[in-house]
C-alpha cells in the first residue's frame, strides 16, 4: 500500500502499550474483532463501527490510519463502547422528556377557550373533523343526562359570537334551542345599545337645601303626592319639575299594596282564634291511642288537653264544653274535616257563639300553628317515652303541657313564654344564682333565679 498502516493488536495482558500520535484517526471495523477462534467484541460493540468511517484491512481487521503504530487492550475497547451507550442513553432520554414536555404545552386546555383555539391551528384537517365527530357524540350523550345545564354570562356571550362566524349554526346547536340563541342575541343588543345611549352623569341643578325639604315632605306627610309637593315648593318660591320630585320620593315612600297586609290580619284576630287537632300514638303493644288538644293562636297557649282510645262525636263536644267553661269561649275555632267532629260537636260550638272554620282538603298549612305544636309534642316528648296505657299518656301530656305554657320560649313570640311566671327578686336587687329545674323526668329543664 502507499501509505503506512499501522496494526493494532489485542492480545490481552501479553501486549504492551505505545504512546499514540494526536493525530491518529481511530476507524473500527463492522466486523467482530477476533482472538484466535473466540470472538473478543461481539454484535453490541459494533455500534462504535456504525457511526465511525471505517478503513478495513484484511490482514488487521483493527487497524489505525497514521504513521505511528498503536496498540490497544482488550479494557480500553470495551469502556470507548461503554461511554458511546451511556451518552446514547442520555441523550434518548433527554429527548424524550423535550418530546413530553413540548406535547404538554401543546394540548389544549380543557377549561380555557383561547389555548385550545391556539393548538388547533396546529391540526391537520382530518384530525380536526375527528375531534369534532367525538365532541359531537358526547354531546349527544350529555344531553341524555343533564336536561338543563346552567349558563354563565360568558358562556351565552360566546355562543353568540360563535354562532355569527359559523354558516350551520342553527345545525350545531345541542344544548340550547336556536330560539334561545337569539334570545339572548336580542338581550346583548339591548345592553349594547342601552349603554352606547346612556346620557352621561350630570350635577343636579336642585340645591342640597331643597333636595331635603323634598324628602322631608314626603316624609311627614304620606297623604301628599308629587303634584302637592311641587305646590308647596312654588309657594317658597321654588319651580322644580314633577318628575324630579318623584324621583327624590321614591327612596322615601316604598310601595305598598294597598290595605293591610295577611300578617297583619291575623295578628289583629289572633286573639280570638283557637285551633283543635288530634295526634295518633301507639302503645308499646301496638295499640292506638288518641290526644286532643285546643291551642290560642296569639299566645300559643295549650288550652286543653285530653286522651282517649275511642275519639266520639260525643267525647269530642264534651272536650270543647270543658275548655270553654264560664263563657270563655273564642270567635273562630280552626279544625280539619276529619269525621270525629260530628253534629254534636257542631251544635256545643253553636251554643257557645263559636263559629268553626274548617281547613280545605289536604292543607295542612291552614292549621299551621297546631300542625306545628304537634310536631314538637313528638320530637320533644312522645319520642324520647315508652306508652304503656292510656293514664300514662294523659300524665306525660298534661306534664309537657305546663312546660310548653310556661318555661319554654316561642320563636313566633319573640322568644317569650305564652304564661310567663311572676318574677320571685325584685329587679332593683343584683342577680342571683341560676338554678335548673327538672322537667319530663329530666328530659328538659327550666331555668330560674334562685330567690
Amino acid at each position: 500500500m502507499s501509505q503506512m498502516q499501522a496494526h493494532c493488536s489485542i492480545a490481552g495482558e501479553q501486549a504492551s502499550p505505545t504512546r499514540i500520535n494526536p493525530r491518529i484517526i481511530l476507524v473500527l471495523a463492522t466486523w467482530d474483532i477476533c482472538s484466535g477462534n473466540q470472538p473478543v467484541m461481539n454484535n453490541e460493540m459494533s455500534f462504535l463501527a456504525k457511526h465511525v468511517r471505517c478503513v478495513y484491512n484484511q490482514h488487521c481487521p483493527f487497524c489505525v490510519c497514521t504513521p505511528t503504530i498503536c496498540h490497544f487492550y482488550k479494557e480500553e475497547v470495551l469502556f470507548v463502547w461503554w461511554v458511546f451507550s451511556s451518552v446514547k442513553r442520555c441523550l434518548s432520554f433527554n429527548f424524550q422528556t423535550f418530546l413530553e414536555r413540548v406535547l404538554c404545552w401543546v394540548k389544549p386546555s380543557a377549561t380555557s377557550l383561547v389555548p385550545g383555539t391556539l393548538a388547533d391551528l396546529t391540526k391537520g384537517k382530518l384530525e380536526l373533523l375527528a375531534e369534532n365527530a367525538l365532541l359531537r357524540q358526547q354531546l349527544i350523550i350529555l344531553r341524555r343526562q343533564v336536561k338543563r345545564p346552567t349558563y354563565r354570562k360568558t358562556d351565552r356571550l360566546l355562543l353568540v359570537l360563535l354562532a355569527r362566524m359559523a354558516r350551520t349554526w342553527k345545525q350545531s346547536l345541542f344544548l340550547v334551542q336556536p330560539e334561545t340563541l337569539l334570545r339572548w342575541h336580542r338581550e346583548l343588543f339591548r345592553l349594547f345599545w342601552k349603554r352606547k345611549t346612556k346620557a352621561c352623569a350630570r350635577k343636579s341643578k336642585l340645591s342640597p337645601e331643597t333636595i331635603c325639604l323634598i324628602k322631608e315632605m314626603a316624609a311627614k306627610n304620606r297623604l301628599w303626592g308629587a303634584e302637592r309637593i311641587r305646590g308647596e315648593l312654588l309657594k317658597l318660591d321654588i319651580r322644580v319639575s314633577k318628575r324630579t320630585i318623584q324621583k327624590y320620593m321614591r327612596p322615601i315612600r316604598r310601595r305598598r299594596p294597598n290595605g293591610q297586609s295577611w300578617k297583619t290580619f291575623l295578628r289583629n284576630h289572633a286573639a280570638g282564634v283557637w285551633a283543635c287537632d288530634f295526634l295518633q300514638v301507639t302503645d308499646l303493644f301496638f295499640r292506638p291511642l288518641f290526644a286532643f288538644f285546643i291551642i290560642e293562636l296569639q299566645s300559643r297557649q295549650v288550652i286543653h288537653v285530653n286522651v282517649t282510645r275511642s275519639p266520639t262525636d260525643p267525647w269530642v263536644a264534651q272536650q270543647l264544653r270543658e275548655a270553654t267553661p264560664y263563657g270563655q269561649t273564642p270567635k273562630y275555632l280552626i279544625r280539619d274535616n276529619d269525621r270525629k267532629f260530628g253534629p254534636n260537636f257542631a251544635r256545643v260550638a253553636a251554643t257557645s257563639g263559636i263559629k268553626v272554620l274548617r281547613t280545605p282538603y289536604r292543607t295542612p298549612r291552614a292549621n299551621a300553628v297546631c300542625e306545628r305544636f304537634l310536631g314538637s309534642v313528638r320530637r320533644e316528648c312522645l319520642d324520647h317515652s315508652l306508652i304503656f296505657h292510656e293514664k300514662q299518656l294523659h300524665r306525660l301530656l298534661n306534664a309537657y303541657t305546663v312546660y310548653f305554657n310556661q318555661a319554654r320560649p316561642h320563636q313566633g313570640l319573640g322568644q317569650r313564654i305564652p304564661v310567663p311566671s311572676v318574677p320571685s327578686a325584685s329587679l332593683l336587687k343584683p342577680p342571683s344564682r341560676v338554678i335548673a329545674i327538672p322537667m319530663l323526668g329530666r328530659l328538659h329543664h327550666d331555668y330560674r333565679r334562685a330567690a
